[in-house]
């Protein structure tokens, strides 16, 4: 794999500190796709521009992904800073035969994440650690399957919800809380919150469908 210097852009200080709360999947054209496997195409080349695209499409959502999983935002940040340099270093490695690129970004990501919460050894008892892991490797996979939308879709599909899913669906994925969080938060048994989540998301994928 050729090497070339880290993009100058990605060492800006604190971008992700800048996220809002927002539709649950960030925005898509319909009407001009975005390309993730030419983008990670051009970032084995060295195309700076491609590798900011792919941050600005979707670092909020992959934020979500790393909070989840390392239930720290300082932590999170870290992993998603970390995630987009291996994304520029080992783009090349990206085989499509294997999969979608969106699905490999977010593998990345993900693998990222668990190193961190390894690395730190979280005093969790080893049962409820390995059940929440696989909560979370559910949840990230519904949201890169979820068909490609554009912002007025996404929005109509969101407000098709009801309130308490759509409620879920943001503080999981766009604040990234867990699901004790959110059962905290909305006065709801854990089981019924993750309940939501579930269906909710099935709901998104029809209405995009």
């Amino acid at each position: 794999m050729p090497t070339h210097a880290s993009p100058c852009w990605y060492a800006a200080p604190a971008c992700a500190d800048r996220i809002r709360p927002c539709p649950a999947v960030p925005p898509r054209r319909t009407a001009d796709p975005f390309d993730y496997e030419s983008a990670l195409e051009a970032c084995a080349r060295g195309e700076r521009f491609a590798l900011r695209a792919l941050y600005e499409r979707e670092a909020r959502w992959l934020l979500g992904v790393a909070l989840r999983i390392v239930r720290d935002r300082d932590m999170a940040h870290d992993v998603l800073q970390d995630a987009f340099l291996q994304v520029w270093q080992r783009a090349s490695s990206y085989q499509r035969a294997l999969g979608s690129a969106r699905g490999w970004i977010y593998t990345v990501v993900r693998h990222r994440a668990l190193d961190e919460v390894r690395r730190v050894r979280r005093e969790t008892p080893v049962g409820d650690e390995l059940e929440a892991l696989a909560d979370q490797h559910a949840a990230s996979n519904a949201v890169h399957e979820l068909p490609h939308a554009d912002a007025a879709s996404l929005s109509r599909c969101m407000e098709t919800l009801d309130e308490r899913k759509r409620d879920c669906i943001v503080y999981a994925f766009v604040e990234g809380y867990t699901h004790e969080q959110i059962a905290q938060q909305t006065a709801t048994p854990v089981g019924t919150v993750k309940s939501w989540i579930r269906r909710g998301l099935l709901s998104l994928k029809e209405c995009l469908s």
